[in-house]
């Protein structure tokens, strides 16, 4: 089937298909990156303490939003060094810049969640 095919597709069997390459791409991800194998397991441990530990609806999406992302920027992360590596696989600067660049995304989100988690959970631990 062509890509103007699958672009062609609307309503239902456009959504169907979508779901489709998502969890192609999710199932990607847990087989060929230990990295976001790590991140699910720690969002595993965090967004049920997270649903436990934030006060109000606020707190619990912030918590849990924060974890997600984790696992968003790690994919997004993924996929470029997946076309870098295709595109380049000989060392190059700019292959370098740009996994390093998705290096730091993931870097970022991190200190985000723990920011987050700090912000929320600090006036409550102070009671």
């Amino acid at each position: 089937m062509s890509a103007a095919e699958l672009k062609g597709k609307k309503g239902l069997v456009r959504l169907w298909n979508a779901l489709g390459y998502s969890r192609d791409g999710i199932a990607a991800a847990w087989k060929n990156e230990a990295a976001f194998r790590e991140e699910v397991l720690l969002a595993a441990v965090t967004i049920p303490l997270a649903l436990y530990l934030g006060r109000s609806g606020v707190d619990r999406a912030l918590l849990v939003g924060s974890i997600l992302l984790i696992l968003i920027v790690e994919i997004l992360n993924s996929a470029v060094e997946a076309v870098v590596d295709k595109a380049s696989p000989e060392k190059h600067e700019l292959a370098k810049r740009a996994k390093d660049m998705g290096s730091a995304a993931v870097l970022l989100s991190l200190i985000n969640a723990a920011a987050i988690w700090l912000c929320v959970l600090w006036p409550i631990a102070r009671g």
